[in-house]
């Protein structure tokens, strides 16, 4: 039987996040007809399966490898019946009664992309990437070499949407994103090239390349504990950076090749400042 929304958090060694994310759901739960679906990528800590029995109605899955983010989400939003799935991390929290609120948005409008909502961390201090542009040379400047940003610019972080506000963006974050199945089917799902990070931009630029629309939604929030289930060193920067490269690789190098050099040779030069601060 089909069901309004599916959630779907794909874990991995992060088993009192998870907890505590699976409790938000049950205890904001407004009406909405859903399904949880976690999908462990192989963890290393098997405590997950200590969650199974407290939440008996959360469907658990296991991949028998870790084939990254993007993978695991298509392997388990194949298995969903909601007519839109949530990608939700492990690491965030909902913090009011606002999926059926943002389902009703989303059934308003004629060509939905994605939705994503207000993240905050645990200072409560506003995560900007909760509303992005898409990366090109003047904005990928700014992102990776200053650290100045205008209050009222569409910079990289779009600075000119309120944090509160309802507003059309190109780019929302993969910790917190909805969007209808038949869509994500319809535009290939997340792009399995990426192991972890920058396939939320890349969809996103799917979705508006494909004529859909995307969202932000600040009248809505999330406790996003960023970075608590990522560890900073070399095998991070490597995916980080590597998942740009990807992303300018598969859009700039042939369309648009000035801007590809020197996005390129600005990604090489900001990994290796990030690589000798780990030093």
């Amino acid at each position: 039987m089909r069901k309004k929304l599916s959630i779907i958090i794909v874990n991995y060694n992060v088993t009192q996040l998870l907890r505590n994310c699976l409790i938000s759901i049950e205890k904001y739960n407004d009406g909405v007809d859903y399904e949880v679906i976690v999908i462990d990528n192989k963890s290393t800590d098997s405590s997950w399966g200590d969650l199974i029995p407290e939440f008996p109605k959360v469907h658990f899955m296991a991949s028998e490898e870790n084939g990254g983010f993007a993978k695991a989400n298509n392997e388990a939003i194949k298995t969903a019946i909601g007519e839109y799935v949530l990608i939700l991390n492990p690491d965030t929290e909902l913090e009011g009664f606002y999926l059926k609120e943002i389902l009703d948005f989303a059934d308003s409008k004629t060509n939905f992309g994605c939705l994503g909502v207000r993240m905050h961390d645990a200072n409560g201090d506003f995560l900007p990437e909760s509303k992005r542009s898409v990366p090109d040379m003047m904005n990928s400047f700014e992102k990776l070499f200053t650290s100045f940003k205008k209050k009222n610019s569409k910079s990289y972080y779009r600075n000119d949407i309120d944090e509160y506000g309802v507003a059309e963006v190109e780019v929302i974050t993969g910790a917190f994103f909805l969007v209808k199945k038949e869509v994500y089917e319809k535009i290939g799902g997340l792009d399995e090239s990426y192991f972890m990070y920058g396939e939320d931009i890349d969809i996103c630029y799917t979705l508006l390349n494909n004529g859909y629309q995307n969202y932000y939604y600040g009248k809505a929030s999330i406790l996003h504990h960023k970075g608590e289930s990522t560890v900073k060193d070399e095998v991070y920067l490597e995916r980080f950076y590597g998942a740009m490269q990807i992303f300018i690789d598969k859009y700039y190098r042939e369309s648009k090749p000035l801007q590809y050099s020197f996005m390129k040779a600005g990604l090489k030069l900001r990994h290796k400042i990030e690589k000798i601060k780990l030093k």
